[in-house]
């Protein structure tokens, strides 16, 4: 997703705050950064901010959803970069979550760590996630269709449940691992249901 630029090439304010609360929140938990921590960190003030985001809530969303385009755009360049071939795009996924499970202050999955403090499914955070998962899901149903896959949704389901599992295993184990355990277990979901 491409950022907003001012007419001097910058970033815009929006953008400019919306990237400062998507470090604070991925580092320190979304519950644990007030919007003043936000404020300070981008050195605006509390007029500005509250005029670009009224509530922290709206805060959120946006930053989930910057999140979620930049992850569409990652598994858009997987398939034009694999010629739309499914079994050389998730091997490019998985090399994509390897790398990013070992990169410095990595957290898990920000989507999963939303929904953990966001526990009501109606609350806006809970619908961008939800929303998020559903196009991950539909993606890969697409994509695993030309692999000759009998039970589409059951091994999309099991794809999204094993792509959870490695981003929960390169914050909790070893990092360096995952890429080639996430792509040999996918292979063996798929050819369980092929």
């Amino acid at each position: 997703m491409t950022p907003t630029l001012s007419r001097g090439g910058q970033p815009s304010m929006r953008e400019r705050i919306i990237e400062a609360a998507a470090e604070l929140f991925y580092a320190q938990g979304i519950r644990a950064v007030s919007a003043e921590k936000v404020i300070a960190k981008v050195g605006i003030t509390k007029v500005t901010f509250y005029r670009h985001f009224p509530t922290k809530d709206e805060l959120i969303v946006a930053y989930l959803e910057r999140r979620a385009g930049w992850e569409r755009g990652a598994v858009e360049a997987a398939r034009l970069a694999a010629a739309g071939k499914a079994s050389e795009v998730f091997r490019i996924i998985a090399e994509g979550i390897g790398a990013e499970s070992c990169s410095p202050g990595f957290r898990g999955c920000p989507f999963i760590n939303a929904a953990a403090e966001y526990a009501d499914a109606e609350h806006p955070v809970r619908q961008v996630v939800h929303a998020h998962r559903q196009w991950f899901k539909a993606t890969i149903e697409e994509m695993i269709q030309e692999l000759g896959v009998t039970d589409v949704s059951v091994a999309a389901d099991q794809l999204v449940m094993l792509r959870d599992g490695a981003m929960v295993g390169g914050y909790l184990g070893d990092p360096g691992t995952i890429a080639k355990s996430l792509y040999d277990a996918g292979r063996a979901i798929l050819a369980f249901h092929s």
